[in-house]
């Protein structure tokens, strides 16, 4: 790569993450090296890019006004590297995926097991976030794809994948774990763990629904930290089935009395204009589940033209 492309990257991902330390984890370099290639185009540009400090680094109105052509040339060569990697059928290349904990967890390792296989050479970048966040990531070209909560608010195009019920989550000894189905209504008489952040979620919609209102004790975005509450007594929750599987937690998962759950999708600012590396990428998502093997015999999938 190019030295001063590397120096453009460093640029814009430290601002991106708010650190020389983040960043260059992202980009395999040491924080010195970072910091001495913002140094070195400070010294080139004769201005100061970033303001550093304990809390990490910001923008100077000097560098707010350089960063978006610094963005630009970035993105510039990343499309030139997916028309080279296109050229070179497949022996290199990057695939960004936007992505939450429940399919980072149980989906991407085998889609990327059996992708490898077929093309050992590619490189990924995952990013972890909520619908909201993927979502943005796709439009702005942050990552190439995202697997996320259907239908999106823009006009991305998308793959339906799957439809996850949402279970009600209880202790061991939980006086409602005898019922074959939980009352949505019994859910509002103990403190509750949402799975939330931002924007709202299909658990705050299930209440919704049934013109209720949960006693929220606890919101975060951290499926795993909600399990761990609900087993430690602290209350009771919603959560997707799909996090359930291989669950580490001594706790309880109930179907609830009114349908609910969420579909799953992935999607992608333009089929047409993705990179080989994508389209190929989206060929192998049958593999999702274990059983992928008989999966990619019965599944739908697309197959696009390189």
């Amino acid at each position: 790569m190019d030295m001063n492309i590397q120096k453009y990257m460093a640029f814009v991902k430290t601002v991106e993450y708010g650190s020389f330390t983040k960043a260059a984890v992202i980009l395999n370099y040491s924080q010195s090296g970072m910091s001495r290639m913002i140094n070195d185009l400070e010294k080139e540009w004769k201005v100061v890019l970033l303001e550093r400090g304990k809390s990490g680094v910001k923008l100077t109105s000097d560098g707010m006004k350089l960063l978006p052509h610094a963005k630009s040339v970035c993105m510039e060569y990343e499309k030139l590297q997916m028309e080279v990697d296109e050229l070179n059928g497949l022996q290199s290349g990057l695939i960004r995926i936007g992505t939450f904990s429940s399919v980072a967890t149980h989906w991407l390792p085998n889609i990327i097991r059996e992708f490898q296989k077929a093309y050992p050479n590619i490189d990924y970048e995952l990013l972890l976030g909520d619908y909201t966040e993927i979502e943005e990531w796709i439009l702005n070209g942050r990552v190439d794809c995202g697997f996320l909560r259907l239908p999106v608010r823009s006009d991305s195009e998308t793959i339906f994948l799957e439809q996850d019920r949402l279970l009600a989550i209880l202790p061991e000894n939980h006086s409602l774990t005898h019922l074959e189905k939980v009352p949505v209504a019994a859910l509002c008489d103990e403190p509750f763990m949402l799975l939330e952040k931002g924007a709202k979620t299909e658990v705050s919609e299930i209440f919704e629904r049934c013109n209720l209102t949960p006693n929220v004790h606890f919101t975060t975005w951290d499926d795993y930290a909600i399990m761990s509450m609900v087993e430690s007594g602290l209350g009771i929750s919603i959560l997707p089935e799909l996090i359930l599987k291989r669950v580490p937690y001594r706790i309880v998962a109930k179907e609830l009395d009114v349908p609910a759950y969420r579909k799953i999708g992935i999607a992608l600012r333009s089929k047409k204009t993705a990179s080989l590396a994508v389209k190929r990428f989206l060929e192998y998502l049958p593999y999702r589940d274990d059983c992928g093997q008989e999966q990619e015999e019965q599944a739908e999938h697309t197959v696009f033209a390189p």
